[in-house]
């Protein structure tokens, strides 16, 4: 599947500006929901794949174009998971990324280093059309460490608090090249990319 024009079942700048570095090189335009009128479904999913499913539908009906939807969060073993698909909403309405970033670390206070590890999952879903019966999914991980405070001014979410010892950074303090290589929603994308090539070889 090709197309040049995508919706992205999403309100959030930060993922509207990642996703435009990542498709941009491919003669993909991607549009934010909002250009269409459309607002955030209500995310009844218990997955970040189920979540993904209904945003991306809701983009594509009223929109009449190919819609992409990202669905992501934060999982802390720690936590038993959480704050997982209440990642957005971690600390309550309306979302915050300070207040959730806060409520995280209050959360970790009586943890001391090497008991905070976490991951960023990403669960992307690539629908031709609102009924399309057969979606491109895929999902990839991002390993790390929840850090005891936060560091850098880059990224959005919780990327001040996610530490990645492999890069002796968080990913707040990677450049936007970096993080769209190795972050869990680069390389879903990368994925994705590669999906739609191998079903356009099949055809």
């Amino acid at each position: 599947m090709t197309t040049a024009l995508l919706v992205l079942a999403s309100g959030n700048t930060g993922k509207l500006r990642e996703f435009h570095q990542l498709l941009a090189p491919l003669g993909i335009k991607v549009r934010p929901q909002a250009d269409f009128g459309v607002i955030d479904v209500e995310e009844t999913g218990l997955t970040f794949v189920e979540n993904a499913l209904l945003k991306a539908r809701e983009a594509s009906r009223l929109s009449g174009l190919p819609a992409l939807a990202d669905d992501s969060g934060l999982e802390v073993d720690a936590l038993n998971g959480a704050p997982g698909i209440h990642s957005a909403r971690y600390a309550g309405e309306p979302k915050s990324d300070e207040r959730n970033n806060a409520r995280l670390l209050a959360s970790l206070a009586e943890m001391p280093e090497g008991h905070r590890k976490a991951r960023y999952w990403c669960v992307l879903v690539l629908l031709r059309h609102a009924e399309d019966p057969v979606p491109l999914i895929v999902q990839r991980s991002w390993e790390g460490e929840i850090l005891q405070a936060a560091r850098g001014e880059g990224g959005f979410g919780y990327d001040p608090l996610f530490w990645l010892p492999d890069q002796a950074a968080s990913a707040a303090e990677l450049t936007a090249d970096q993080k769209n290589r190795l972050s869990h929603r680069g390389r879903a994308m990368q994925a994705l990319v590669a999906a739609m090539n191998a079903g356009q070889e099949q055809r």
